[in-house]
Formats: C-alpha cells, sequence, structure tokens
C-alpha cells in the first residue's frame, strides 16, 4: 500500500464526518468542561483499534505500528461563550454553567469542532489502512486552548510520561485565510507569545468636591494609559512586532466620589521572548513611576495570567510538511502564510517532550463567504471543502513522518 492508498478512503467517511460535525457544532463545551465531547473522542478511537487514556481533561489515542518515527497530531477540543449568530441551520443554541456558576451561551466560535472532526477522520483512515505506514500515532485531543490551561492540564497529568519519548509534533487551526481548500505554511514564529496582566493601582478616596484631600486613582490610571502607548512606538526598534493593549480600566461608582483604587487589564504579544520580557519590563516599570509621581500611598500589585508560548515552527519540520503539502495538494494550493498576532498554547506540549514541531493552517471559507475572523459570533466556515482539507493536511503530515 502507499499513501495514495490512505488518501481513497476520504470518500468513504465525508457521511460520517459531516454528521460528526454538526452533532459538536451543536453541542459545544467551555474549556476544562469538555466532558461530553471527550467521550464522543474516547468511544470513537477505541472503535478504530487505538489504545486510549484520559490524560489533563484530554483524550490521547496511541497506535503503535511496526519500527518508526513516533508522530504526535494534537487537536484542540474547547469552544467559547460566545452567542452564535451565523444563521447556519446547525448553529449552536447551547447554554452551559461556566465554573464561576454562570450561565453562557457557548458556540464554536473558533473551529475546534472541525479540528477534532479532521483529527478523527486521519486517526480512523490511519487505523484501517496500516500497510501504508510505520511506526507509532499518537493522537492528543487537548481541552482548554482558549484559557490556556489544557496544554499544562496535559503535561501536569503525566502526559509525557504516560506516551513516551516522541520525535516530532504537528498540528493545525482553521484560519479566515487562505481559502478554504488551501493549506498555508511558515518557518519559524507563526503565533505570537501572549499574557494577560491585571493591574491594581490604590489611591486614596476622597469626596467628589475635595480632590485636595485624595490620591485620585482614575486620573492615575489615565496616565498610565496613555504613557503605556509609548513603549510600542518608542522603546521596540522600528520593524520590531509588539502590542500593548488595555483592555480594561475600572474605577469607582458614583460621579461624585473619587475610589479608592483602579484595575487596569493588559494584553501584550510578541514574536520574541526578550520582546515579551521588555514590554512586562516597562508596564510595571511605568506603572510605578506613575504611582510615585501622584503620590499613591500603597504599591501598585501586577496579576499575570491567561500566558501563550511562543508558537516558533522549527525549520527542518516545517520544510518537511511543506514538500509533503506540496506533493499531495499541488503548489497552487500550498500558500506561505505570515506571522499571525494571535496565541496558541499548542508549543507547550512539544516543549514538554523536548522535540521539534510544526504548526500550519487550513482555510474555512470559500470565495462566495464573508470571511470572518475567529472568535467573531459569526464564524461559520463552510463544511466543505474546509473538512476534507483538514483531514487531508493531518494525514499528510503524519504520513511525512509515518509513511512507507
Amino acid at each position: 500500500m502507499t499513501h495514495a492508498d490512505v488518501f481513497e478512503g476520504l470518500d468513504g467517511i465525508q457521511g460520517w464526518q459531516e454528521e460528526l460535525y454538526v452533532h459538536l457544532h451543536q453541542n459545544p463545551e467551555l474549556p476544562m468542561q469538555e466532558t461530553e465531547t471527550a467521550a464522543e473522542i474516547t468511544r470513537r478511537l477505541e472503535s478504530y483499534g487505538y489504545d486510549v487514556q484520559q490524560i489533563g481533561g484530554g483524550v490521547v489515542g496511541i497506535m503503535a505500528n511496526g519500527e518508526g518515527p513516533k508522530v504526535l497530531f494534537r487537536a484542540d477540543i474547547d469552544a467559547l461563550p460566545v452567542k452564535e449568530i451565523t444563521g447556519l441551520p446547525y448553529a449552536s443554541t447551547k447554554q452551559q454553567v461556566d465554573r464561576d456558576g454562570v450561565t453562557q451561551d457557548v458556540m464554536h466560535a473558533c473551529g475546534h469542532d472541525l479540528h477534532i472532526t479532521a483529527g478523527l477522520g486521519a486517526a480512523s483512515l490511519l487505523a484501517s489502512n496500516r500497510d501504508a505506514w510505520s511506526g507509532t500515532y499518537v493522537a492528543v485531543f487537548q481541552p482548554a486552548e482558549e484559557t490556556a490551561e489544557g496544554a499544562r492540564s496535559m503535561v501536569a497529568d503525566g502526559l509525557v510520561e504516560k506516551v513516551g519519548p516522541i520525535d516530532v509534533a504537528i498540528g493545525q487551526h482553521v484560519l479566515a485565510s487562505p481559502a478554504a481548500g488551501e493549506v498555508g505554511t511558515i518557518a519559524g514564529p507563526m503565533l505570537s507569545t501572549g499574557a494577560c496582566i491585571r493591574v491594581k493601582v490604590t489611591g486614596k478616596g476622597s469626596h467628589g468636591s475635595m480632590p485636595h484631600l485624595g490620591v485620585d486613582p482614575v486620573l492615575m490610571a489615565s496616565s498610565i494609559v496613555t504613557r503605556l502607548q509609548s513603549i510600542v512606538s518608542r522603546e521596540l526598534a522600528p520593524g520590531q512586532f509588539g502590542v500593548v493593549t488595555v483592555g480594561s480600566l475600572q474605577a469607582g461608582t458614583k460621579a461624585n466620589i473619587i475610589p479608592n483604587e483602579a484595575t487596569l487589564l493588559l494584553n501584550i504579544r510578541a514574536y520574541d521572548e526578550a520582546v515579551r520580557n521588555k514590554l512586562l519590563a516597562s508596564i510595571e516599570r511605568i506603572v510605578r513611576a506613575e504611582c510615585e509621581a501622584s503620590g499613591a500611598p500603597v504599591e501598585p500589585t501586577f496579576q499575570l495570567y491567561d500566558q501563550y508560548p511562543l508558537t516558533d515552527n522549527d525549520e527542518a519540520a516545517n520544510a518537511k510538511i511543506t514538500a509533503a503539502f506540496v506533493e499531495h495538494f499541488g503548489a497552487d494550493r500550498v500558500k506561505k502564510l505570515a506571522p499571525i498576532p494571535a496565541s496558541e498554547d499548542f508549543s507547550i506540549i512539544p516543549n514538554a517532550f523536548g522535540v521539534p514541531y510544526c504548526y500550519w493552517g487550513f482555510g474555512g471559507f470559500t470565495p462566495d463567504q464573508k470571511a470572518l475572523p475567529n472568535h467573531n459570533p459569526g464564524f461559520g466556515p463552510a463544511m466543505q471543502p474546509t473538512l476534507r482539507t483538514g483531514t487531508e493536511a493531518a494525514l499528510a503530515g503524519v504520513l511525512a513522518y509515518l509513511g512507507k
């Protein structure tokens, strides 16, 4: 058997893949609450003959098939607290109580339902065509990518020890660009490192008519917001990528009360760990300086959360995957991606194993559709050819290493 024999099975699985995709789209689950999704994945992997384990809220299926490399393919499985407005006949109307006890509308607004279905399609075809490849395939279905918890949770629960040494890790994501039916690769940084910072500054509350008796944290926070804009424009070299965003500033409850404190929520992005560290250091320096300038009676506090690593594709792995894509799809359907400022926690897994990795994108929107970004409530990729392309890309990537 050859690679071609594996791909010939795509028509035979299209029916159940489309049915599964609709089911998953209509039944999304929030991060670290993906119980029904994980159960469905487990049932299917076991039916294909995989050795299945539950690890850190995710599912791992392992199929050993003779001598050869050990390849890990990862798909994420969680959804977002977003109310769907796609107008699709299979749109989600599901609500779920989150971990804070709040009832949320839930939607697969990032396309993880496509990732799951493509990953299971690849797993099924590899299982039914074992004469076409040799080695060990590790199918990882990871929870909580959207909160940067899932990869860490699986690693903390012994993923590396339970799976054993691997040679390479690969993964993919549906995107608004390139077009549906196309794939895109890039060597080096593909997705930025990201982090959120909660900053609390403390002033001295007072009556609104007596500002001289207080220390105004609103004015202090406003000065901080303005000053933070100088980091990227004046502290990074021209052409060096960095983002500092203040997404929230909360202080006070009434017009005639100077509050006691203010809280700012910040987000940073970078394609370089050194730049990330510089952004964090500059933020802290500016906040402390503005607090001192305002005569703040208490030191500011800083809390880092939702931290994402850099996704930095190994050059050799990317070259191997890209060559496999060109061979399978044809050069006209393989695009070169530009770095994307969004972030992912995928690289935590290969970094824990200490192996190279490659992460690529595949398109989700046909020319007659309006291509909307991931996380938009109208994010509704075309089911086909997107689903088939994601499955083909997963197979081509795996067989680049395991194919005979």
